[in-house]
């Protein structure tokens, strides 16, 4: 089945790329390109999870300008860099993962759906949306640890008072020191502390924006179609239109950033739940680490629901850079690695 077909439903004078399934791809080739790709993605975009991080464990709110030039002063440009390494040894195997189970799904649950007689578009919604919420869920298995020891780096030595008395007392030299604390004072679970609220922030979160992605793309193509037809119309044109490939990677990098958007508002208040969880020691708790229940009450003394938000703005950037750079890179990456001699060529 080719999901590109649910799109040509609502944009049927638009003759858009043919889409590449699990089968076409060289498996070697996309994994390896794509672990060069994203790896320099993120090095691009790490400064913003940064500034995330640290406003979300922030005991008070703090506007974005004013933590980066926090970071600036004290730490210099490595402070927006803490914890990058750990991050990127983590973010190759995760990303496999996350690629394999996001192509094989989507693959799979495509072709059942039509089978079951959905139509195309609603098969392409449905295939989107489940590949996005197992690609999360095999991914945390790898990330949330290097999440839990990035994130604890990332916060480290911040020159701020209600950051500092709330994160860990430890010091780590650099990303192996942290893994061998963290195990020797928790243990290996400490390493996977807030694995259930990452698969409750991340799966949905996946899932909501492969879903938005889909229809988006397919609304901003069927828009597009509309508009041509009229044109061809009243110019008297046959009614056919194949886009530049330019078109094609704009409407993909606008779809991403409007999934990005939504996603990252229903989302928020979950991640901000999860930084915390593993971030911040149990503090008047015994030194245990804290439950849901208390993180979501001292955030609600903090600061009420808004407390919740903390980080949405670098947040939403981030996910709708990296979303918008990720699906074009992705589609690019796929078109690289196909077993075929078809180019991805720029018109």
């Amino acid at each position: 089945m080719s999901l590109r077909a649910a799109e040509d439903d609502s944009a049927s004078e638009i003759h858009l790329p043919a889409d590449i399934d699990w089968e076409m791809l060289d498996k070697s080739k996309f994994f390896f390109l794509g672990a060069a790709l994203f790896s320099g993605v993120s090095a691009t975009l790490y400064p913003i999870v940064v500034l995330k991080t640290r406003q979300q464990v922030s005991l008070n709110q703090i506007s974005c300008f004013n933590t980066a030039f926090s970071i600036m002063r004290h730490e210099g440009l490595r402070g927006f860099y803490k914890g990058f390494g750990t991050s990127l040894m983590g973010t190759i195997p995760a990303r496999a993962l996350y690629m394999g189970a996001l192509e094989v799904t989507k693959s799979n649950v495509g072709t059942a759906t039509v089978k079951l007689g959905f139509s195309e578009a609603t098969a392409a919604t449905i295939a989107n949306a489940s590949a996005g919420l197992s690609a999360a869920m095999a991914a945390q298995l790898v990330w949330t640890p290097i999440d839990v020891v990035s994130q604890r780096l990332m916060v480290q030595g911040a020159n701020n008072s209600s950051i500092t008395s709330s994160v860990s007392s430890y010091r780590y030299n650099g990303g192996i020191d942290a893994f061998q604390k963290i195990i020797y004072t928790d243990g290996v679970r400490g390493l996977y502390r807030g694995f259930g609220i990452s698969i409750l922030t991340y799966a949905p979160s996946n899932a909501v924006w492969w879903a938005t992605y889909s229809t988006a793309h397919r609304l901003i193509w069927g828009g597009i179609g509309c508009y041509c037809c009229k044109k061809d119309e009243s110019g008297g044109g046959s009614g056919g239109f194949r886009p530049y490939s330019g078109a094609v990677v704009a409407v993909q990098g606008l779809s991403a950033a409007m999934a990005s958007g939504f996603s990252a508002l229903v989302t928020m208040p979950l991640d901000t739940i999860k930084t915390r969880l593993q971030v911040l020691d149990g503090e008047g708790n015994g030194g245990r680490p804290p439950t849901i229940v208390q993180t979501v009450r001292n955030l609600v003394k903090e600061g009420g629901l808004g407390a919740c938000y903390r980080g949405l703005g670098p947040r939403w950037a981030s996910m709708s850079m990296s979303a918008t750079t990720m699906i074009t890179t992705y589609e690019f990456l796929k078109r690289l690695s196909t077993k075929s001699q078809e180019s991805f060529t720029i018109e």
